[in-house]
């Protein structure tokens, strides 16, 4: 069990005991975390076993009766699997819900593509009235979840076993101020913070956190890039998920920008995250080599 897994059933815990309006609906996913939930009320709190498309209509069905349903498996069986009852059953009708992962974009590396998710994004972000929330530590992740259960909208907070060095005070509307600089403006999503930064190690940027992924904030993006044209990207994610909002928010004035992140291909190799990671070049050596080449 990862720090920012864990911290968010600790939080779902706790928002269910105190407000009666919350369920939780499981499907054999984190059970030992969620156990006081069951022992509280079991009248709110289901285990729908490995079935997440009925999880996704029993969720429908509380939010219809006025609660805040709360979901929480693994991405690529939340993201994928039941993307369309996820559209119809709370997009087309309006409902809110909380939408829990764990494991993306490959933390379940060694359990081969059946577990992959880098697409998990760009697929429920399609969604309109969808959220997605990138947090990238433990602290933050509590901090969303307790935010985000009963907003009214369809939410999806992607938990991972990668974190930051340390959490962050998030500011509002979903993109923090980390540093300014003059020479380049980096986007940095959840996770990814840290080693974006040690990859900008000598290089004077303005450096952006993002743990919203949708919508971006696009006013903050607008209002604090660096006078250069250079953008550059570096997200968890199939890499250019989030390019499009990025060129939207800019529309106003000349950018070159560079997309970073998960490539777009099946994973045929086995391993660990970090493993991955300095594979596909999003380690902190990967991600500095394309950023110094795009700036040349």
């Amino acid at each position: 069990m990862t720090a920012m897994r864990q911290q968010a059933m600790s939080a779902v815990v706790d928002v269910f005991e105190r407000d009666e309006n919350v369920a939780v609906i499981m499907a054999d996913i984190s059970l030992d975390y969620l156990r006081r939930a069951v022992e509280h009320d079991p009248r709110r709190a289901i285990n729908v076993g490995i079935m997440e498309q009925s999880a996704i209509g029993v969720a429908a069905g509380f939010a219809l009766e006025g609660y805040h349903p709360i979901v929480h498996t693994l991405a690529p069986f939340l993201a994928e699997r039941p993307l369309e009852q996820i559209k119809l059953d709370f997009g087309y009708q309006g409902l809110g819900g909380l939408f829990i992962s764990a494991g993306a974009s490959y933390d379940y590396g060694e359990s081969g593509g059946t577990h992959h998710a880098g697409g998990d994004v760009q697929a429920l972000g399609s969604i309109p009235r969808l959220e997605v929330l990138v947090p990238g530590s433990a602290r933050e992740t509590d901090a969303l979840v307790r935010a985000s259960y009963a907003n009214g909208r369809p939410t999806y907070l992607r938990t991972s076993i990668v974190e930051n060095d340390a959490p962050l005070e998030l500011a509002p509307g979903g993109l923090t101020v980390v540093r300014r600089g003059r020479d380049l403006t980096v986007v940095a999503a959840g996770p990814f913070l840290s080693r974006t930064l040690a990859a900008l190690d000598g290089i004077d940027a303005t450096v952006l956190y993002a743990t919203t992924l949708v919508p971006l904030d696009a006013a903050t993006l607008a209002r604090e890039a660096a006078p250069a044209a250079e953008i550059v990207l570096v997200e968890p994610v199939y890499e250019g998920t989030t390019a499009a909002q990025v060129s939207a928010a800019l529309a106003h004035r000349p950018t070159r920008l560079l997309s970073i992140g998960v490539p777009r291909r099946f994973l045929k190799r086995y391993g660990t995250a970090e493993q991955h990671d300095a594979d596909l070049g999003l380690d902190v050596g990967g991600i500095r080599e394309r950023i110094r080449a795009f700036v040349g």
